[in-house]
């Protein structure tokens, strides 16, 4: 049974952490590109579209892959990224609350990255009939 809840607690995990990152920052992005070129901070100096563009993947392409519990791990790794680079490096000026969202966000995908996506996923199923891919699920 405690097995079962904690599979149920990782699919709740995995859905409402990554819906809230596609509604709130991914989908926004790749709907509005263009305002959002003139917005995009770019601490890297890689350009607004680039920068955009791994913005957009990083929010919508790996939220996908963690709902369906598929290389959740690996795409929890530019997400956490993301989320770093934003509180560290774009808003180091805020304050512990005015970051909260990030910072819960970040241990959000920071413990999924931890225990993978739990057997309620689709990567487990494919895990059984291609063993290799078991390590990145």
């Amino acid at each position: 049974m405690a097995n079962t809840l904690t599979d149920w607690g990782l699919l709740f995990q995995r859905l409402a952490g990554s819906l809230l990152v596609l509604q709130v920052h991914g989908l926004p992005k790749l709907l509005h590109f263009q305002q959002q070129l003139a917005l995009i901070e770019d601490p890297f100096g890689l350009g607004a579209h680039l920068t955009l563009s791994l913005a957009i993947a990083a929010e919508v392409l790996c939220p996908l892959l963690i709902m369906l519990g598929v290389f959740t791990r690996l795409a929890c790794l530019p997400l956490l990224f993301l989320l770093l680079v934003a509180l560290l490096l774009v808003h180091p000026q805020w304050s512990l609350a005015e970051g909260q969202f990030g910072w819960l966000l970040l241990i959000l995908f920071g413990t999924l990255l931890m225990t993978g996506p739990g057997r309620l996923a689709l990567g487990q199923r494919v895990a059984i009939r291609y063993p290799r891919l078991a390590r990145v699920s």
